[in-house]
């Protein structure tokens, strides 16, 4: 399983989710529990299409100091 940190913003209509280390994977929800449901959807979703489309395996984050 791999951990990918998310950002949720809340809005009159509910709430809207994306992956920033997974460009274009976005979703929404009308609560915050339906819009987390999505993400976990979307970011399969995502690495599924892009694994067929270019061989990847796994996309990682992580942090570096300079």
């Amino acid at each position: 399983m791999m951990r990918y940190h998310i950002k949720l913003i809340q809005s009159d209509e509910g709430w809207a989710v994306s992956c920033p280390a997974l460009p274009g994977c976005h979703s929404q929800g009308t609560t915050r529990e339906e819009a987390l449901q999505n993400i976990k959807i979307a970011i399969r979703e995502w690495l599924e299409v892009e694994e067929a489309e270019t061989g990847l395996k796994t996309v990682e984050e992580s942090v570096v100091t300079v």
